[in-house]
């Protein structure tokens, strides 16, 4: 199949690649989580549910690879360095009691993956420590084993755990694509320049479009 995208035409097999949903947690999106207490605008992330949700049917009756990541620490903390934990000024911190139990800790409400969004069976759940998708999880074994070469990425946020898992799957040689209307930033401008520099220098980390381009391809009405 062909992608109309940016820089030049995707092309992928459906049997060979897999969408990745990154971090679409109820502490990034929704009220009262993390994401708020940081100080941030949670309804820009919000805005991106209904386009992603659009793609992940399409992408399941497609009968693709789904694989969702939640950045999510043990209860005691042990896998959440200093240097995480102490980042920044928010109300609260990764541990601490929220309105939705404790932030990005496994197995409490707010780490859990929106409800428009939620896993089923069959789909990989990978829980990261970090930003990146592959550090700490054996995401790349479980890929390389499953004979998956292309990466479709959707998820939040668009400059931090989205950017830094392209480039991680670049390095590993992934060809990755980003859809745009399906990944967002709390800063609007930050989205953008990450987008450019994906996609900058003939794809340099990857390729970028828009959701309908790869919904096109997948309904047999763009290019072959």
């Amino acid at each position: 199949m062909r992608v109309e995208a940016n820089p030049f035409a995707y092309d992928f097999d459906i049997d060979t690649t897999a969408l990745v949903l990154i971090d679409m947690q109820r502490d990034f999106i929704e009220p009262g989580g993390f994401g708020e207490t940081l100080g941030n605008d949670v309804a820009l992330l919000e805005a991106i549910v209904p386009a992603t949700q659009t793609m992940l049917k399409a992408w399941r009756d497609a009968g693709g690879l789904v694989v969702h990541t939640r950045e999510a620490h043990e209860a005691d903390l042990s896998d959440c360095p200093p240097a995480k934990l102490n980042r920044g000024t928010p109300t609260h911190r990764i541990g601490d009691l929220g309105p939705m139990g404790r932030i990005l800790v496994k197995g409490e409400p707010g780490n859990q993956i929106v409800d428009a969004l939620a896993p089923v069976e069959g789909e990989l759940v990978i829980d990261k420590p970090g930003k990146g998708m592959f550090y700490a999880t054996g995401l790349h074994e479980i890929l390389q084993n499953r004979g998956i070469t292309h990466l479709l990425f959707g998820g939040v946020t668009t400059e931090v755990c989205v950017q830094t898992s392209m480039r991680e799957a670049n390095d590993r040689g992934y060809d990755g694509l980003l859809l745009e209307d399906c990944t967002e930033s709390y800063f609007p401008a930050f989205k953008a320049a990450t987008i450019d520099m994906i996609r900058a220098q003939g794809a340099i980390v990857g390729w970028t479009a828009p959701s309908h381009a790869l919904l096109a391809a997948l309904r047999g009405t763009g290019s072959d």
